[in-house]
């Protein structure tokens, strides 16, 4: 926490190893390396996918966090897995709130 009462957020960026002739792309998680697609895709830590200079949010919170105001559907779930994927075939990194080293926590 920093002096003046604010909450200070540190976000870990875990580099893309990508595996071409597999086409997979892992990352260093506390666990070991794990796929980005079927791991950081559905992890509570995920923050977003480092493209360029930026990170963009991760598709799968944001329309998670729709559908439980009542106003996403499952199909804006699915169009959100298929938008993670083109980032991580753009971006570079994933960004990670896990400072504990806890690894993955499952999104839903």
């Amino acid at each position: 926490m920093i002096s003046d009462g604010r909450v200070s957020f540190h976000m870990k960026t875990l580099s893309f190893v990508r595996d071409e002739k597999k086409g997979r792309v892992t990352v260093a998680c506390a666990e070991g390396p794990v796929s980005v697609s079927t791991k950081c895709a559905y992890c509570r830590h995920c923050r977003g996918v480092v493209v360029g200079k930026r990170v963009a949010p991760s598709p799968q919170a944001e329309a998670l966090d729709k559908i439980r105001q009542g106003k996403g559907s499952d199909e804006n779930l699915m169009n959100a897995a298929m938008m993670f994927n083109t980032l991580v075939r753009d971006g570079n990194a994933i960004s990670c709130d896990d400072d504990a080293d806890a690894g993955y926590l499952a999104l839903y």
